[in-house]
């Protein structure tokens, strides 16, 4: 690689997805609030793919969240006392999911964002 090229490392945007700037203006508040209720954005603008992408990265948080609480509840003691720090990832995850949903941007939540159940 030649040293005055500079690579973009991030992808604001999954490959092959790109959203219409009417449909993330239009619908930026859904993808927002879908880190509070995941199946808003499916149910009030059910068309939008900006939205839907915000609601699937919402509904992989809330599986992990669920997940790693059962998990960590029942491993005695180092579980238990590993809870709060997970907690805390999760609700920064929920911030920055927030975040970029209000902001209009369609980027992945880290390390659990390149996963897909909503199509």
């Amino acid at each position: 690689m030649e040293p005055n090229k500079i690579e973009n490392q991030s992808t604001a945007v999954p490959q092959g997805e790109i959203y219409a700037p009417e449909d993330i203006e239009q619908n930026k508040t859904m993808a927002g609030l879908a880190y509070l209720l995941f199946f808003l954005p499916l149910i009030a603008c059910p068309q939008s793919r900006y939205a839907r992408f915000h609601a699937n990265q919402a509904l992989i948080l809330f599986i992990v969240a669920i997940a790693g609480n059962v998990i960590l509840g029942i491993i005695p003691i180092i579980g238990w006392l590993l809870l709060p720090f997970f907690g805390i990832g999760v609700l920064i995850l929920g911030i920055m999911g927030l975040i970029n949903g209000f902001g209009g941007k369609a980027k992945e939540l880290p390390l659990i964002g390149k996963f897909t159940i909503l199509k």
